[in-house]
């Protein structure tokens, strides 16, 4: 069965025992049925054909189904690039409502999110929550990204410099227009939270009126001044950058590299994790070379300490709001009044309990329910807790 619905309307997802869950339908969206034992009933009771077939349908559905039946839901799918000349890596998640509906010439495209990964990292550091948002939010898409120096970003031609925060966001910028998107939401992890600050900040510095309001995600990071203790502190991100750098290549093994870091004082969990950097030089995974550019990388986090993106915070651009995520456990000290300047400018600071500086990861459920109110109530299976925070002003 096909609805073909010609304006933006609810409809209800009913299963076998006659439950339902709201859905969002967008102007021209044609959904096919992709689920063999659901049904979608109109429920404003115009624009779409086919409604005659419900109370039948649903009839029938209803026969010796039991209430507690459990459907299988459609998982979220990943589109890599299709770009020719993209100016970075991508791919975008999608929800089952974006993958199965068709748009129209001229349509407005699905609600889109951006999220941005650290120093030393990719987007595949991001996957796993860009999934669990469209998996709440099957009506939106999120917009995954290596950022320059990073991930299969390195190996595209070398974009012109300074390596730093504002061409960061430049680059996923020029992105986004060569996509024709303007996304709904920006979320920037540590450097990359630096990132959306100055995606908005160039956004309100164009003197264009913003098509539709912004909200930008900032997780464990500040405007300002970056402070993680000095440079002898173990696991300090430059330390490190500098360390990989005089390491010999190619490395017999990820192992090697670990080990090298184990005994110069770095932790295991930053030692593994540095080594997913790895990759087989020429397709021998015997000799193991960086794939990533370390000396744009050292340009780019000593940016990312310099930035100063304050004036951002206390003279926002029209449209856009900000919310920040500080970790309860963060090694990223949150010390002094940057808290108080951010709330008294109506900007939001969420604390992310049980979770280091790595909040996607070390508490997806617990930033699931901070962010969800700004998307919107969770639709399909996802299930609300028992009591979502308040939303906080900003």
């Amino acid at each position: 069965m096909k609805l073909v619905c010609s304006s933006y309307k609810h409809l209800e997802l009913l299963n076998r025992g006659g439950q339902a869950s709201t859905l969002v339908g967008h102007n021209g969206a044609n959904y096919q049925q992709a689920f063999p034992h659901f049904l979608l009933r109109d429920t404003q009771k115009q624009g779409c054909k086919g409604r005659e077939l419900c109370s039948h349908v649903k009839a029938v559905a209803s026969l010796d189904s039991p209430s507690s039946f459990a459907p299988a839901v459609p998982k979220p799918v990943s589109r890599p690039s299709e770009l020719s000349d993209p100016p970075l890596a991508y791919e975008l998640v999608q929800g089952p409502l974006v993958r199965w509906s068709e748009q129209q010439m001229g349509q407005r495209p699905p609600p889109t999110a951006v999220m941005v990964h650290g120093i030393l990292g990719s987007r595949k550091n991001m996957q796993a929550y860009a999934h669990r948002l469209v998996e709440g939010f099957p009506s939106w898409q999120v917009l995954l990204v290596d950022i320059r120096c990073h991930g299969e970003s390195a190996n595209l031609p070398t974009p012109p410099g300074p390596h730093g925060v504002e061409s960061s966001a430049q680059d996923i910028l020029k992105l986004l227009s060569q996509l024709k998107l303007f996304p709904e939401v920006l979320i920037g992890h540590s450097f990359g939270g630096k990132v959306v600050m100055s995606m908005g900040e160039q956004f309100g510095s164009s003197g264009k009126r913003l098509p539709r309001p912004v909200q930008v995600w900032v997780l464990d990071a500040l405007p300002g001044e970056v402070r993680t203790g000095g440079r002898e502190t173990q696991d300090h991100p430059a330390a490190l950058i500098a360390h990989l750098q005089q390491i010999p290549l190619p490395l017999p093994n990820r192992t090697a590299l670990q080990n090298n870091l184990l005994d110069s004082g770095f932790s295991l969990t930053v030692a593994r994790w540095a080594s997913t950097n790895l990759r087989p030089l020429n397709g021998d995974h015997r000799k193991l070379v960086w794939g990533l550019d370390l000396a744009g990388i050292a340009d780019m986090y000593e940016s990312y300490e310099l930035a100063n993106l304050w004036s951002f915070i206390t003279n926002t651009p029209e449209g856009l709001r900000v919310s920040f995520v500080k970790a309860e456990h963060s090694t990223f000290r949150w010390a002094g009044p940057e808290q108080a300047v951010i709330s008294s400018h109506g900007h939001a600071v969420h604390t992310l309990h049980k979770s280091g500086h790595w909040v996607h990861a070390d508490n997806p459920d617990g930033l699931f329910q901070i962010m969800a109110p700004y998307f919107g109530a969770a639709d399909l299976h996802v299930k609300k807790p028992s009591s979502w925070p308040a939303r906080s002003r900003g």
